[in-house]
């Protein structure tokens, strides 16, 4: 589960256009942190601190301990607004959690066992539908990732959600179906789909059936 990171920040007084162009000069990064109830509270972020933060795997599904005064809160962060050709963080958006929370986020997937999957030694190809899955988790125990074990797959294979055991109080997001996370394809990519005929799908490629009902 998520081990919180403890960040400083100070207080914004002001905001507006000008407000936040002043606190880049300074060296920080503008931000607001959001809901639970409360008014939103702008702060400033110290930018050399935050942007070693952001670029980390799973951002978006990692809590945050933000401390500002005497006060800490507990927040996910929801946006990150970048400089089109630096890459300067130039804005960010936190939400409040509270610890009886349940919070929508996106948690990698990591494949295990591929250099001794038996498909993927007998030539086929592992075939990632889905990078990430969306998960609705208790805010204090959003999973840091998703193990998916390639170890007995065949080629033809599929790997569903119904197949991934969540921890307690994980839910995917998506109920209506038991969508597919991977497969393993043959050679030539021809795979089944979800009505047992032969199809075309590539490496990143979610079915069209996914992305009708999911609004991708």
């Amino acid at each position: 589960m998520s081990d919180n990171t403890t960040i400083s920040a100070e207080k914004r007084e002001r905001v507006g256009k000008g407000s936040a162009r002043a606190v880049r000069r300074a060296g920080r990064v503008p931000a607001v942190i959001y809901g639970d109830k409360k008014d939103p509270l702008g702060i400033t972020l110290e930018s050399r601190e935050i942007s070693k933060i952001v670029h980390q795997p799973g951002i978006f599904g990692k809590l945050l301990d933000i401390q500002v005064g005497g006060e800490k809160n507990t927040v996910l962060t929801r946006d990150i607004q970048f400089h089109p050709v630096t890459e300067y963080v130039l804005h960010m958006d936190f939400l409040r959690i509270s610890g009886s929370a349940k919070v929508a986020v996106a948690v990698a997937v990591e494949f295990l066992n591929q250099d001794i999957c038996p498909g993927i030694k007998a030539g086929g190809v592992l075939n990632v539908v889905r990078y990430e899955i969306e998960l609705l988790c208790p805010a204090t125990k959003i999973p840091n990732k998703i193990t998916v074990d390639l170890d007995e797959l065949k080629i033809g294979d599929s790997v569903h959600i119904s197949s991934i055991v969540l921890p307690e109080g994980v839910t995917a997001t998506i109920t209506d179906r038991d969508f597919t996370i991977a497969t393993i394809a043959s050679p030539g990519g021809g795979v089944k789909n979800e009505d047992g005929e032969d199809g075309e799908m590539t490496e990143g490629e979610d079915s069209a059936s996914d992305k009708e009902e999911s609004g991708e």
